[in-house]
């Protein structure tokens, strides 16, 4: 009988993560950064390969650029494999970032952190942005009640979406 790969324990981030975090963070916007690029969308990296300024900042230092902000992570084996990043607002809750290792995408890493995300926020609306190309994780936030709505920002192909209370 073959065994199933141990799932990922979602808990509040420490200050111990930072590092992790930090990481995870730089995989998710240097990707982001290429994918813009690709779908003419605005991401510019330089030569080096390094993040644009503006974001340089939460890869340094995580948890302090994201004061205020409810970070949660996926923990297996004692190692950061995801994250998700909730920022409170008057009438919502933000998800600003939400990443799983792409080594192991497909097994439940980011459906666990968008429930715990969803939890989280009790019972207050979830909003989010997603970039139109990645048709995986729209079809996943559609799966738990996330609906199209207006956009509230400016970028061209920024899809902005919200789960109602």
């Amino acid at each position: 009988m073959p065994v199933a790969p141990p799932t990922p324990r979602i808990r509040k981030a420490s200050p111990d993560d930072a590092a992790e975090i930090g990481a995870a963070l730089h995989a998710y916007l240097l990707q982001t950064e290429e994918e813009k690029a690709v779908h003419d969308a605005g991401g510019q990296l330089p030569p080096s390969g390094e993040l644009p300024e503006r974001y340089r900042a939460e890869v340094r230092d995580p948890l302090g650029t994201f004061a205020g902000c409810r970070v949660l992570v996926a923990d297996l084996d004692a190692h950061v494999v995801g994250v998700v990043v909730l920022k409170p607002g008057a009438e919502s809750v933000e998800i600003k970032r939400l990443w799983a290792s792409p080594a192991l995408r497909g097994r439940g890493v980011g459906s666990a952190l968008l429930d715990a995300a969803i939890s989280e926020a009790g019972a207050a609306a979830v909003t989010l942005t997603v970039w139109d190309w990645r048709q995986d994780v729209i079809r996943l936030y559609a799966s738990r009640g996330f609906e199209q709505v207006p956009s509230w920002d400016a970028r061209p192909r920024l899809v902005c979406m919200r789960l109602a209370v």
